[in-house]
């Protein structure tokens, strides 16, 4: 099987959120107690990922440079490559191709969160049909499908082709942030020609694989919570989810050192010398409870 990279795209202006991001990338706001960004960070990680590109705006990158540096100190490596203008989604894997090289890819967006118990479940899917050769999209049911991707099922409940946030959606079934792609995503992404919107759609890539019968689709169960964080009220509302969560079970979600020293990406020197250097918070001390629960 080839190699798998990740990247995490986490450009555009966030102006449904102005004036928080004025001067901030919407994938640095704090989600609970932890920046955004840690979010699909740690998705990428949970699939076993270790190469990873972050696309953002020039005025953006050296914040998360500053934050998580070349991802040497969770055992990962991280680079980083601009956007110039928010073309598309799409354009990601041409940004991306001389990081991506013949590797396969999943991509997440910056700015959407995956919560399940199970979410390893989902993505060893999708990093088995990339061992078969099919790329694969997520998917779960949303009250308003219009806003997004629409999966298109026939009779059969087969799936006949996904429709860009459709006036009419013809069922509840949205795409979501999350793709698993092969390395042939590169040539079809260079070969796209931009929407009405100017942008390089990453539905139209969907359906060239669907056209292809190289597409999987797998749906999120209800197990899984799905939060596109692009207004006030879903920002405020993943940080209420992440905060009652959390102080109900004692557990961090997206904790990246934590899934970091689980997946031995690093030791637990590495991992005190992290906590240490964040010991005046409440974060820092649940970083110091889990080595000493480690050690026992």
């Amino acid at each position: 099987m080839k190699k798998v990279k990740g990247i995490i795209l986490a450009g555009g202006h966030g102006s449904r959120l102005y004036p928080l991001t004025y001067a901030v990338s919407k994938q640095l706001l704090p989600v609970y107690d932890k920046p955004m960004i840690y979010y699909p960070l740690s998705v990428l990680m949970e699939s076993g990922i270790k190469d990873i590109l972050i696309i953002s705006t020039e005025s953006d990158l050296p914040k998360f440079k500053r934050l998580l540096k070349d991802g040497s100190k969770l055992g990962i490596n991280i680079k980083y490559e601009t956007q110039k203008k928010p073309r598309g989604i799409a354009e990601s894997f041409v940004i991306a191709e001389s990081f991506l090289g013949d590797s396969d890819m999943c991509l997440i967006l910056g700015d959407n969160i995956f919560y399940s118990q199970n979410i390893s479940y989902y993505l060893k899917k999708g990093i088995n049909n990339l061992k078969n050769q099919y790329s694969s999209i997520f998917s779960a049911e949303v009250d308003n499908p219009q806003d997004f991707g629409v999966i298109e099922l026939d009779k059969y409940n087969k799936v006949v082709r996904i429709s860009e946030k459709p006036k009419i959606a013809k069922t509840n079934l949205a795409v979501v942030g999350l793709y698993f792609y092969t390395n042939d995503v590169i040539k079809i992404s260079k070969k796209l020609k931009p929407s009405k919107r100017n942008e390089l759609e990453i539905t139209d890539i969907n359906n060239i694989f669907l056209s292809q019968d190289k597409l999987k689709i797998i749906r999120f169960q209800k197990d899984t919570s799905w939060i596109d964080t692009g207004t006030y009220d879903s920002l405020l509302k993943a940080s209420s989810f992440f905060c009652h969560l959390e102080n109900k079970t004692g557990l961090k979600y997206a904790c990246i050192e934590e899934i970091a020293l689980r997946l031995k990406y690093i030791s637990k020197e590495n991992f005190l010398e992290i906590a240490e250097s964040m010991n005046k918070s409440n974060y820092g001390k649940y970083l110091f409870k889990i080595l000493n629960f480690e050690s026992k």
